[in-house]
């Protein structure tokens, strides 16, 4: 069933923030949920619940634990020379979706089993891990009997600007009174097989521009110049890969990386009005923007600069939880193995559930083709992970303790 699923989804052409009415078909796979939908500037988004027999929903709400399974339909473009549905090229701009020349073996819409492995835009990132939840959850509510309130949160928009996506729908929640206790993100976490890594956290990513303030010149006068490179100088050791935290079992250094240094016309004899100093910080919980911008300008105060910070995404970490516990458990149970947890990678919604103090985890399949030509997914790592989601539907009669 849960590759029937997934075939199913692949076929949806739904790069950002397109959803081609996908959110109909998961619809009928759930008919017992209740529907929560919002669209702003393109972006859907849907909330599907349900909550047990002989509750109101503002009683169950206020009173039982509620279990999230959250993802994104949405999916980058293809690249390569792909086969795409003509109505769907028409409505993109191709600039904006940067579609190069590659080669795809199958088409990235055609869904295609071949030698064990399913091909599809989207079959690791992340349309795989909502089949699978899917799956899970039609397979118990039809079985079980319900004691918590089951939902599940997916947007259009993750893969794209995320403004209207994830995090626009909790705020919807939130007024309503809605907000999950804890979520499941099936994002593609796995190295090996699906499930030998859970992902407890990330790193937040902050930006930054530095311009040190010059007066340009000709080289031959270096006495009437003012050269942003000299008053730089041996301070850019101080910036350059400089670890502004330790780190800690969850989380390596937040390190100051930089990406780009500029300034000047770009020729021989005159010295440089500014110079203009972009970089990254992936920071981990021990470090915030306001320690970057005091650490800055401990180096710089001397020198006339400014700088613009801007955090894109927040760090987090749950950690000493029964949800972790469970989840590892249900892991353990199905594949044998004792699931890693980690912070590594980059930004996802999970970032968003954090930020209404919702405990959240990430466990999906495998990524070693995520946003690239031919991405494919493991049919063992989608039977595995189905079943994993189904143990831990299971465990979630005793969720009372995660409270």
């Amino acid at each position: 069933m849960v590759i029937k699923i997934l075939k199913k989804l692949l076929q949806y052409p739904t790069i950002t923030p397109k959803d081609h009415n996908i959110y109909e078909y998961i619809q009928e796979l759930l008919p017992d949920f209740k529907a929560l939908m919002s669209q702003k500037n393109e972006v859907k988004n849907i909330f599907l619940y349900k909550i047990p027999k002989g509750y109101g929903e503002k009683e169950a709400f206020a009173m039982l634990p509620h279990c999230c399974f959250a993802g994104h339909i949405d999916v980058v473009p293809p690249g390569g020379d792909a086969e795409i549905p003509k109505t769907f090229l028409e409505s993109l701009n191709s600039t904006q979706h940067n579609i190069t020349k590659g080669k795809w073996e199958y088409p990235p819409f055609v869904p295609i089993i071949d030698n064990g492995y399913l091909y599809g835009r989207g079959s690791q990132d992340m349309k795989g891990g909502i089949a699978c939840f899917l799956d899970a959850l039609s397979k118990f509510i039809q079985t079980n009997q319900q004691n918590i309130i089951f939902s599940i949160l997916l947007t259009s928009d993750e893969e794209g600007d995320g403004i209207y996506g994830t995090n626009y729908m909790l705020k919807i929640l939130q007024d309503n009174n809605m907000l999950p206790s804890f979520a499941i993100v099936a994002e593609p976490t796995s190295d090996v097989i699906a499930g030998d890594t859970i992902k407890i956290g990330r790193r937040g990513s902050i930006n930054g521009t530095i311009t040190i303030k010059g007066v340009q010149g000709h080289v031959a006068y270096p006495q009437k110049c003012v050269n942003p490179v000299e008053l730089l100088g041996a301070n850019l050791g101080k910036l350059a890969g400089y670890n502004l935290d330790e780190g800690d079992s969850y989380f390596e250094p937040s390190k100051i990386v930089i990406t780009d240094i500029r300034g000047g016309i770009e020729t021989t004899n005159v010295t440089p009005d500014n110079l203009k100093i972009m970089f990254n910080v992936r920071n981990s919980t021990l470090t915030t923007l306001e320690d970057i911008r005091h650490y800055v300008d401990s180096i710089l105060h001397t020198i006339p600069y400014t700088m613009v910070l801007h955090q894109s995404s927040k760090s987090f970490i749950t950690q000493d939880s029964d949800l972790i516990d469970m989840l590892s458990q249900s892991v353990q149970q199905e594949i044998q193995v004792t699931p890693k947890l980690s912070t590594s990678g980059g930004t996802s919604d999970a970032r968003f559930f954090s930020e209404y103090g919702i405990k959240v985890v990430e466990i999906g399949v495998c990524n070693d083709r995520i946003h690239a030509i031919n991405e494919r997914v493991s049919l063992r790592d989608i039977e595995s992970l189905s079943k994993i989601f189904l143990q831990f539907l299971y465990r979630c009669n005793d969720l009372q303790k995660i409270l």
